[in-house]
């Protein structure tokens, strides 16, 4: 079983697909964690990408894709892709990569969250630099205003969790990734959109089902 799992900054990609590839003994490929798994590995392909991301650069698509083919060959029973690919290229040169390795996408999963609810998600979330825990002023607020509940320390707000940064994110998103689920429904693959924006158990229900059937 073969996924694309899609979905806006905050839909729950990571939680969902994470869940998914326990539960059914796939592989998840983040490109996120396989660069920097490569890096530290210092491969070949991490190598080449440490290059341009110690220059400020975007990883070509050319060593993301690299990256991508060896996690895929790694993957025995199956594979989840979470956010990846992003645009329409790297979506065909996926396509061609699979064609080559005699694999194919099974589903493409779509998360769907309103935008106020991903913003207040994302710019409602504080973090604790200390200890790593994540809370929320909407939803998980901390006992104490600002204060870490593990070990009291002053818990921050991530650049990439302002009102206005998380706003353009969301544009970026629609601008660049969105396109590529018509890209997929044009080539005939089998789509599913599911409603984000509600308890994780009940979201992970909904993408079991599409799975086994």
């Amino acid at each position: 079983m073969n996924l694309v799992l899609f979905g806006p900054p905050g839909a729950g990609k990571g939680t969902q697909g994470s869940v998914l590839a326990e539960k059914r003994g796939l592989m998840k490929i983040s490109t996120g964690d396989i660069l920097r798994d490569a890096v530290r590995a210092g491969t070949t392909l991490g190598l080449e990408a440490k290059k341009f991301m110690d220059a400020g650069e975007l990883v070509p698509d050319s060593v993301i894709l690299g990256l991508v083919r060896e996690a895929i060959q790694d993957a025995g029973s199956g594979f989840i892709m979470d956010g990846f690919p992003r645009t329409i290229p790297q979506a065909e040169g996926v396509d061609r990569m699979l064609q080559e390795m005699q694999k194919s996408i099974d589903a493409v999963i779509v998360l769907e969250v309103p935008e106020e609810a991903l913003v207040r998600r994302l710019s409602g979330r504080r973090s604790c630099p200390n200890c790593g825990a994540v809370f929320n002023v909407y939803s998980e607020r901390p006992k104490q205003e600002d204060k870490c509940d593990r070990c009291a320390s002053e818990l921050v707000q991530r650049a990439d969790d302002r009102r206005d940064t998380v706003v353009r994110r969301l544009e970026v998103y629609q601008q660049q990734t969105s396109p590529i689920i018509a890209y997929y429904q044009s080539q005939g693959a089998d789509v599913h959109f599911i409603n984000g924006d509600r308890e994780i158990e009940d979201v992970q229900r909904d993408i079991l089902r599409i799975v086994d059937r």
